[in-house]
């Protein structure tokens, strides 16, 4: 068989009920140029049956649950294209995604980019505030603050995934946040200002709706100031002024909710 251009990779668990909208908007993409690798992190609901409907379509990776950032990673390595491009198994795509965003590639030569999107909140379309505005370019400062590129948006050159070590199977939550922060210290990303992925929310399972965020991010702040990253004296500053300002706000919550040693040791970070 040719190898593929594109490798598109989807973690999943217990994603029974929405995992084939995810599987089939890869299908129905009008590029062809592509292998669909599903990684089923331990699932232990129907997820099995309904991914045997496309098994002459598809590739399935059973594993045990060992959360998403494994399951991509694990992906990852099985990908044979050029590019990988990750899918969230609640999330879908529009059928010109994988084409615009393959030809943007060639044409800007960059290694990574996104394309907007329409977030869907409990059946119901909703706007986005200013905040989730997705950035191109330099997109360092942005991606302090909030989780500023979508991993269902993503096509990325597949050696450039693993230059930067892939996503930290330490971290349950932000383990997005904490890869584009790190690539976003050399890497330009491109952006296709057009809504190609349709982002589901408000379902309970969602590691997003985890209360714990703050504290995941506040990590991978500190880990990056204290790592051999090379920043340049502005990139120091704003970092050390958005994880002051992070600790902050995470100190004063856990006070507030009794959780002592958790604010001692947010604070303990800026010592």
């Amino acid at each position: 068989m040719q190898t593929p251009l594109v490798s598109v990779i989807i973690p999943t668990f217990n994603r029974a009920e929405v995992v084939s909208r995810a599987v089939n908007s890869v299908l129905n993409q009008t590029f062809k140029d592509f292998e669909c690798i599903v990684v089923d992190d331990g699932s232990t609901d129907e997820t099995d049956s309904v991914l045997l409907g496309f098994a002459d379509k598809i590739k399935v990776v059973k594993t045990e649950n060992r959360g998403v950032s494994a399951a991509r990673n694990s992906g990852a390595k099985l990908a044979a294209g050029k590019y990988i491009a990750f899918l969230d198994s609640d999330d879908e795509w529009k059928p010109q995604k994988l084409q615009k965003q393959f030809d943007f590639m060639q044409k800007s030569g960059l290694r990574i980019s996104q394309t907007d999107e329409t977030w869907v909140r409990n059946g119901k379309f909703v706007n986005k505030s200013a905040k989730y505005v997705r950035p191109s370019g330099d997109i360092f400062y942005n991606c302090l603050e909030v989780c500023a590129v979508t991993p269902s948006s993503v096509m990325m050159e597949r050696e450039l995934f693993f230059e930067y070590g892939g996503f930290d199977e330490t971290i349950p939550v932000c383990e997005d946040y904490d890869l584009w922060l790190r690539m976003s210290l050399k890497e330009k990303f491109g952006l296709i200002d057009e809504s190609l992925i349709i982002k589901y929310g408000g379902n309970a399972d969602q590691l997003s709706n985890s209360a714990c965020l703050d504290k995941y991010r506040i990590i991978s702040l500190f880990n990056m100031l204290h790592s051999d990253a090379v920043l340049s004296g502005e990139q120091k500053k704003a970092l050390e002024e958005v994880l002051a300002k992070k600790v902050k706000i995470y100190s004063s919550g856990a006070e507030k909710r009794g959780k002592l040693e958790e604010a001692q040791w947010a604070e303990g970070l800026l010592n």
